[in-house]
């Protein structure tokens, strides 16, 4: 099974990336995964399941260990290679 996941950080600073938004984009650029969009706004990963749930994990202690307030995301299952 292949997942995507969606996720902001907050809160926001408009001026510079906060701690917390600079661990997560840390966390999923150094993570097994296949592809990694990171932006201003929010961030997305896929990969496989359990590469994925691992991220999610690290992302949610990390970000919430360097000062998040909130961590917003959304997790979806994508078609397998395989499956197309």
């Amino acid at each position: 099974m292949r997942l995507r996941v969606e996720f902001t950080t907050e809160p926001f600073d408009l001026d510079e990336a906060p701690p917390h938004a600079l661990v997560a984009r840390d966390v999923v650029r150094t993570a097994q995964l296949d592809s990694v969009d990171v932006g201003p706004f929010g961030n997305t990963a896929e990969g496989a399941a359990d590469d994925v749930l691992a991220a999610v994990n690290a992302v949610l202690r990390e970000s919430l260990g360097a000062g998040a307030t909130r961590v917003s995301l959304q997790l979806n299952v994508i078609a397998d290679e395989d499956d197309a």
